[in-house]
C-alpha cells in the first residue's frame, strides 16, 4: 500500500511557506493516482507552517477523509488551508470559458442589430491582419491583435465593435491543462538531450541576447535586470533537465543497454516510453513542473491593472478591465494576447484561453461604425491530408456565426486544409453563410497573369477544381451550393501586413463591400416553398457507412490494423491525446476523434439529404432545392 507524506517547502523568491505532498486523488501526466501538489500556505512562520503539515499528514494517514463527502467534516477538525488544499481540484469542473465571458460582456447578435463574423483559415493566411483592418488599430502603435509569420493566435479573439468605453474579458486555461503542456515540455526537452549533449545545444546566449530585447523607452518591454533573471531561471531550469535525465533517464538505458542517440527509430520509441514512465515518478520531475507553476503564478502578479478572479489555488480564472483611455486598454490587454519579443518574461498569452473587447473600434476606409462582432481563433494547420478534420472548437461555432469567412493565401489556394473548411461549412448546411477572402492578392505572379482580372479568374479557377474533388465525397448538390457561394462572395485582397491608410483604392474597395455582405447577414433569408420527403431507411445506411469509414480510419492511426490511407500515428502522440481526454479535451494536433466522427457522420448525412424520396411539389431552382 502506498503511503502519502506531506512537508514544507519554501519557494526561491518567494517569502511564505508551501505545503508538498502526493494527492492519492489526483491523477498524474501518466494517468496515475500520486500527483504531486505544491499549495502556499499563506505563512511565513515556520512553526505554523510545520502545524498543518502535521494536520494534512493525518489527514492523507487516514482513508476516511479521501471523498469529498468528507469535506465539511474535515472543515471542523482541520485548518481550512489545509482542507483547500487536500479538496480543491478532486474533481475539477470543465469550465466553460465562453460561458463565463458571456456572462462578464455579453456577445450581441442579430437581436441586438449585430452580425457575428466567424473568420477561419490556415496559420499565416492572415485572419488576425484582416480583423486588424477591420477594427481599425495600427500595426506599428496598438499591434493588437497581435501577428507574426509564425502561429500567433492559440485562443479566441472576440471583438466587438460598440459605442462606450473600452471593456475587455480574459478567461483562461486551467490549470491542469497547463500541468499537461508544462509535464510534456520536460518530457521533451530530456529526450532531446539524451539525442544531443552538446553544450552548445543548450546555450541560451549571454548578456547580449538579452540586450537585444530589451528596449529602454518602451513600456512594454521587459527591463534589462528583469530579463537577466530571466535568463538565468532559463539556465537553472536547462540545468535541472540535465540533471532529470542523468539521474533518472541514463539509467534506465543502461539496463537497457541502449546507446540512444545511435539507436534505430523503433529502438529510441520502445526506450523512450520506458524512461517517460520513471520520469514520471521522480520528485524531480513534479519538482520542476511546480516550480514552472509558481513561475507563472507570479506572472499574474505582475499585472496591476484590471481584476483578476481567481481559485484558491491563486489559479486565475478571469480578468476584466474597463477604461475610456483606448492607448491603455490595449497597452493592458496586450499582456493577454501579444506576442512581442521584448515583452517575453511578462507575457500571460500562453494561458489565455479567450479574450473578448468592445468599445469604439472602427476601420479608417469608411465613416461609418459598423455593427459588427468578429471572432478569430488559432488557424488550422498545413496539413497535407485533404481528409483533415476541422476542430470541435470551430465548428461548433458555425452554428452562431451569421458569416463563415474563410481567409486563404491566394498564392497557394484552395489546399488540403481550406477544402475541409469548405467540406465542413458544406456538410453542415452553413453554406449560405459562407465568404472566402483571399489574401496576398498582390503577390500572385505569373508572365500570363498580367492585371487584376486575370489574377482573379486564376485563383477562381484553383476554386472550382478544389470543390469539384469534393464532390464525390460530399455530393453534387453541396458541392454546387458551395461553388455558387464562392464565386458570388470571393474578396481580392493584398497588402494587409500595413496600414489602412496605404492600401490602394481597390482593396478599399474590397474591404467596403465584405463588410456590406457581413451586414446583410442579419436580414432574414426567404423561406422556401418546397419541402423533401425522405425515407428515413437511408439514414441507417449513411450513419452505417460514416461509423465504419471513422473505425477503418483509426484503426490504421492506432496500428490495429491497415484499412485506411491515413498514416499511423506516433505512440506519443497516441498517450499525449489519451492524457487530454482524461482532461475532458478532444483533441491533440492532428490527432482528433471527435472531429473525425462528427466529419464523417455530417457527410454522410449530407449525402443523404441531397436525395429526398420526393418533394411536396417540383422545385423551382437549384437554389430553392438546397
Amino acid at each position: 500500500m502506498v503511503t502519502y507524506t506531506a512537508a514544507k517547502s519554501q519557494t526561491q523568491g518567494r517569502p511564505g511557506w508551501s505545503i508538498n505532498f502526493r494527492h492519492p486523488l489526483r491523477r498524474d501526466a501518466r494517468n496515475k493516482p500520486g500527483l504531486k501538489v505544491r499549495r502556499g500556505l499563506g505563512t511565513t512562520d515556520a512553526n505554523e507552517a510545520d502545524t498543518l503539515v502535521d494536520q494534512m499528514n493525518l489527514l492523507l494517514a487516514d482513508e476516511k477523509w479521501w471523498s469529498l463527502a468528507r469535506r465539511a467534516e474535515a472543515a471542523v477538525q482541520f485548518d481550512t488551508r489545509v482542507v483547500d488544499s487536500f479538496y480543491d481540484e478532486v474533481e475539477p469542473a470543465a469550465a466553460d470559458s465562453r460561458a463565463l465571458r458571456q456572462a462578464l460582456l455579453p456577445l450581441p447578435g442579430r437581436d441586438d442589430g449585430y452580425s457575428r463574423v466567424l473568420l477561419v483559415g490556415t496559420t499565416g493566411a492572415g485572419k488576425t491582419s484582416l480583423v486588424r483592418h477591420l477594427i481599425g488599430t495600427d500595426p506599428d502603435e496598438d499591434r493588437f491583435p497581435s501577428t507574426s509569420t509564425a502561429k500567433t493566435t492559440i485562443a479566441d479573439t472576440e471583438v466587438v465593435i460598440a459605442d462606450g468605453p473600452y471593456r475587455a474579458a480574459v478567461t483562461f486555461f486551467s490549470e491542469a491543462d497547463t500541468r499537461i503542456g508544462i509535464e510534456e515540455c520536460i518530457f521533451n526537452a530530456c529526450a532531446a538531450v539524451l539525442n544531443d549533449d552538446s553544450d552548445d545545444d543548450w546555450d541560451f546566449g549571454g548578456d547580449d541576447s538579452v540586450e537585444k530585447v530589451s528596449v529602454e523607452g518602451d513600456a512594454d518591454a521587459v527591463p534589462a535586470v528583469e530579463a537577466n533573471e530571466h535568463q538565468f531561471r532559463l539556465r537553472d531550469y536547462l540545468a535541472r533537465v540535465r540533471n532529470l535525465t542523468e539521474t533518472v533517464a541514463d539509467p534506465v538505458l543502461e539496463k537497457l543497454e541502449v546507446n540512444f542517440s545511435e539507436a534505430a527509430p523503433d529502438d529510441q520509441d520502445a526506450a523512450l516510453e520506458l524512461v517517460e514512465s520513471e520520469l514520471g515518478q521522480s520528485p524531480l520531475f513534479s519538482d520542476l513542473a511546480n516550480d514552472m507553476i509558481d513561475d507563472i503564478l507570479g506572472r499574474v502578479d505582475l499585472v496591476k491593472a484590471g481584476q483578476f478572479a481567481r481559485k484558491r489555488s491563486g489559479w486565475p480564472i478571469q480578468w476584466t478591465f474597463e477604461t475610456e483611455d483606448r492607448k491603455e486598454f490595449i497597452r493592458q490587454v496586450r499582456w493577454f494576447s501579444s506576442n512581442y519579443a521584448p515583452s517575453f518574461g511578462r507575457l500571460l498569452t500562453p494561458l489565455v484561453d479567450g479574450v473578448r473587447v468592445s468599445g469604439p473600434f472602427a476601420p479608417t476606409f469608411t465613416d461609418e461604425m459598423p455593427r459588427l462582432v468578429l471572432i478569430d481563433g488559432q488557424g488550422l494547420g498545413h496539413t497535407p491530408d485533404s481528409s483533415a478534420s476541422v476542430t470541435t472548437q470551430i465548428t461548433r461555432r458555425f452554428a452562431e456565426a451569421d458569416v463563415i469567412v474563410l481567409v486563404d493565401n491566394a498564392e497557394q489556394p484552395v489546399q488540403a486544409s481550406p477544402l475541409a473548411v469548405l467540406s465542413a461549412v458544406g456538410t453542415s448546411g452553413h453554406y449560405g453563410k459562407l465568404a472566402v477572402v483571399f489574401t496576398h492578392f498582390d503577390q500572385i505572379r505569373g508572365d500570363n497573369l498580367p492585371g487584376p482580372a486575370e489574377k482573379r479568374q486564376h485563383v477562381m479557377a484553383s476554386v472550382r477544381n478544389g470543390v469539384g474533388s469534393l464532390r464525390e465525397t460530399i455530393g453534387g448538390g453541396v458541392a454546387n451550393s458551395l461553388l455558387r457561394a464562392v464565386e458570388h462572395d470571393a474578396f481580392m485582397l493584398g497588402g494587409l501586413q500595413g496600414h489602412s491608410n496605404k492600401l490602394p483604392g481597390a482593396i478599399k474597395g474590397e474591404l467596403r463591400r465584405l463588410i456590406e455582405r457581413c451586414l446583410k447577414a442579419v436580414e432574414p433569408p426567404k423561406v422556401p416553398e418546397a419541402a423533401p420527403v425522405y425515407s428515413l431507411l437511408g439514414l441507417d445506411f449513411a450513419i452505417q457507412a460514416a461509423t465504419m469509414k471513422f473505425h477503418d480510419q483509426w484503426s490504421t492511426r492506432l496500428g490495429l490494423a491497415s484499412r485506411s490511407s491515413v498514416p499511423k500515428a506516433h505512440w506519443a502522440s497516441v498517450k499525449a491525446l489519451n492524457r487530454r481526454i482524461v482532461f475532458g479535451l478532444d483533441s491533440y494536433g492532428a490527432l482528433q476523434p471527435v472531429a473525425d466522427v462528427i466529419r464523417e457522420l455530417q457527410t454522410q448525412v449530407s449525402r443523404f439529404l441531397d436525395s429526398p424520396a420526393r418533394w411536396t411539389r417540383e422545385a423551382a431552382n437549384e437554389d430553392e432545392i438546397q
